[in-house]
């Protein structure tokens, strides 16, 4: 098999990119290699910086430059509460739409066994951990409503058994502004199970 050329590598490196297929890849290559070289060496230098110098936080799991990150290190922000999201895009996703200030636990994915997910790749045995500190009083579980989702919701639910906390579940449902009859089936009846008193 002969080498690749350049061309082929670039394209085939920019697929790797969630949501772009070979066409997008082949116009991104293009793109860079024709019109805006300056910018394509800045994105290689940038992206080969965050891959040597971006990690997890120690204490959270999300992505960071220092041991550290900036919400575990602010003493402002509330340690009795604890918020279990998915991935770091759920934690920005979070900070950006509501007034959140306790700390956070980034899973980095959902347990799903055919895919070689499994706890200890999710690090819940240092979830349970922190669970039983006595430090945390509301554990806030901010994943999806997928099988995966609801199956580590109920691994997480059995960690924090015997814990002296209160676990709860963000809602899932009928979108904000969202009419019924555009709503599928399964939310709708998730939204309808899950209705609370007024």
């Amino acid at each position: 098999m002969p080498d690749q050329s350049l061309l082929t590598q670039l394209i085939e490196a920019l697929r790797a990119l969630p949501g772009v297929g070979p066409k997008s890849a082949q116009r991104m290559a293009f793109y860079l290699l024709q019109r805006d070289r300056a910018a394509g060496r800045e994105l290689a230098a940038v992206m080969a910086e965050a891959m040597t110098r971006i990690g997890r936080c120690e204490r959270c799991r999300t992505l960071t430059e220092q041991p550290v990150c900036d919400i575990c290190a602010n003493p402002r922000r509330d340690p009795a509460l604890l918020c279990i999201v998915e991935q770091p895009a759920d934690l920005v996703a979070i900070e950006q739409a509501t007034d959140y200030r306790g700390l956070y636990f980034v899973l980095g994915g959902r347990l799903s066994p055919l895919d070689g997910i499994g706890p200890a790749e999710l690090e819940l045995e240092r979830l349970a951990t922190r669970l039983h500190d006595g430090v945390v009083r509301e554990a806030i579980l901010a994943v999806s409503s997928t099988i995966e989702g609801n199956a580590t919701a109920l691994y997480i639910e059995e960690l924090a058994r015997g814990a002296a906390l209160r676990l709860t579940r963000i809602a899932h449902g009928v979108p904000l502004g969202g009419e019924l009859e555009y709503v599928d089936g399964g939310t709708l009846a998730h939204a309808f199970a899950g209705r609370r008193v007024l």
